[in-house]
């Protein structure tokens, strides 16, 4: 641990990653569009630039009741309808607005709201309450949504795949290796045989696969990524095991009669936790990559829920005109993340390895 502390690249790597969980956590609270899946559209706004800034009038809705549980898991149902607008008039008999629209392009026809809508507010209380100004720091996407909400929402996937996948992984893994390598024989074989099966498909074909076989969608991604992630662990803790199974606290175990299960359980699992840990950060990292590249696919999270490869996949023609940032900002997020979980995982590597420690 004293290593990791000191280990200033690692440090770096975990301020990533702990940003990121908490805007995964917390990003409803935290977005600036908190409707669910950060999904609020204007058209006529659309394509716009970092920084942007336009007048936006609010005109009331029933109000839904949403708790702040609620909030915090899917997303707040607005009470709101959003205009953009490029002009305003309050008058007696109504409110009397422009429709925003792109410079270059000709005003929008003028439309009238009655003050009925605000419930009997004054003038002064409409331009408070009702008229705001919006700004979009990243920018809109094609459809006119706020690029910050869709980044820092898009966040939660890539975190929620990670965790789940690399969570199956070790599910499976974990004792399959410490079986094969306690026994070995023919279990061995069988369980290796299965491994080098599944080792020869390339991973991105498999998950393909596994997506094509239980349907397209958010929690499907998480299986077929995990059900593809558990060989590296399970290659690895056969390893271990074999190395370990000779050793005298292994031996005198045994000699004492404890049954197998608390052997493998009880004394050889938590001496082959370290590499484990090491080897969750790089599949965190990979599974990642998968997401993403699934959701660029099409194959992936749906829309219109956000997932940066997905994100990546509707502004990418957009890399050769003036809006490449639509596609940049999700990639430039993919590649923080990934980096943060290998820095994090070189880090353990050189913390928990003996040879190094020896030096």
């Amino acid at each position: 641990m004293k290593k990791i502390k000191l280990d200033i690249l690692g440090k770096v790597g975990f301020g990533i990653v702990l940003v990121a969980a908490l805007l995964s956590l917390f990003g409803y609270w935290l977005a600036p569009d908190a409707s669910t899946h950060a999904n609020t559209m204007h058209l006529n706004i659309a394509n716009q630039s970092p920084g942007f800034s336009v007048t936006v009038l609010r005109i009331p809705n029933q109000k839904p009741k949403t708790s702040a549980l609620q909030q915090l898991f899917f997303g707040k149902t607005p009470h709101y309808q959003e205009i953009p607008i490029s002009h305003y008039t309050l008058k007696n008999d109504g409110l009397t607005y422009a429709p925003f629209v792109a410079a270059g392009y000709e005003i929008g026809f003028e439309q009238t709201v009655s003050l009925e809508r605000f419930h009997s507010l004054s003038a002064a209380q409409i331009e408070k309450n009702h008229i705001v100004k919006r700004r979009f720091l990243l920018g809109t996407d094609k459809f006119g949504r706020d690029l910050l909400s869709r980044l820092i929402l898009g966040t939660r996937v890539s975190f929620s795949v990670g965790f789940i996948a690399v969570f199956i992984s070790l599910l499976i893994g974990i004792p399959l290796g410490l079986y094969a390598g306690f026994y070995g024989g023919r279990l061995d074989a069988l369980i290796m045989w299965f491994v080098q099966v599944m080792w020869s498909v390339p991973t991105l074909l498999l998950v393909i696969a596994f997506t094509l076989a239980l349907g397209k969608g958010f929690w499907q991604v998480f299986v077929a990524v995990g059900l593809t992630m558990w060989v590296e662990v399970a290659r690895m803790v056969r390893g271990q095991v074999m190395s370990l199974r000779k050793k005298e606290f292994v031996e005198a175990a045994t000699a004492l009669a404890y049954p197998d299960n608390r052997i493998i359980w009880r004394h050889i699992l938590p001496n082959v936790l370290a590499p484990v840990i090491v080897i969750s950060a790089a599949n965190f990292s990979s599974a990642i990559l998968i997401e993403s590249g699934l959701s660029f696919l099409g194959i992936g999270a749906q829309p219109p829920m956000p997932s940066w490869g997905g994100m990546i996949k509707d502004h990418y023609p957009y890399l050769i005109t003036g809006k490449a940032y639509l596609a940049v900002f999700p990639g430039l997020s993919i590649l923080l993340l990934v980096l943060a979980f290998m820095l994090i995982g070189n880090s353990l590597r050189d913390a928990l390895d003996v040879r190094l420690k020896s030096r």
